[in-house]
């Protein structure tokens, strides 16, 4: 964004291969966790919260880096859709993410890892959005008055030419 006049720039090639890998890494952290999610220190599903802080990390971390929501977005769904799919029994009964207390945790945590991932760069994003003036809408400035449109231009009073 160009935080000058509040104008979004076009998509590049670059911005695309940024989501894209992104929501690779949300996959392939799905896959990873599905494998390793039942590993225990005693009675503690120590992997699968490892698991679930490592996907609420990556949400967060994605989001800042790109400054957007759709930054944690789609690692989030990358990671929702391995991990569910892998949860789900194929023909021949098995099951890789079975209905035990790590098992449990993983997926129930892992999601409400994203979705608090998802929540907190969404008001993070707000607040950034409201400390700078800029609203998602393009050559608006909301939040800093004397300014009118894109143009920088002090409003017109009453009489004025």
């Amino acid at each position: 964004m160009n935080v000058t006049t509040g104008k979004r720039e076009p998509w590049s090639l670059v911005s695309v291969g940024v989501y894209a890998v992104l929501f690779l890494l949300g996959l392939v952290e799905g896959m990873i966790g599905s494998f390793q999610y039942s590993w225990a220190a005693g009675p503690v599903p120590a992997a699968a919260l490892v698991c679930c802080a490592v996907i609420l990390a990556t949400c967060l971390l994605a989001a800042w880096a790109t400054r957007s929501v759709s930054g944690a977005v789609l690692p989030g769904m990358g990671w929702v859709i391995a991990s569910f799919v892998l949860s789900m029994p194929v023909s021949n009964g098995s099951v890789i993410i079975t209905n035990t207390t790590p098992g449990r945790w993983y997926l129930y945590g892992g999601t409400l890892s994203v979705a608090a991932g998802v929540i907190a760069s969404f008001a993070a994003m707000a607040r950034w959005n409201a400390r700078t003036g800029l609203s998602g809408r393009a050559g608006w400035s909301i939040g800093r008055p004397g300014i009118s449109g894109a143009t920088g231009t002090p409003p017109r009073r009453a009489g004025d030419r």
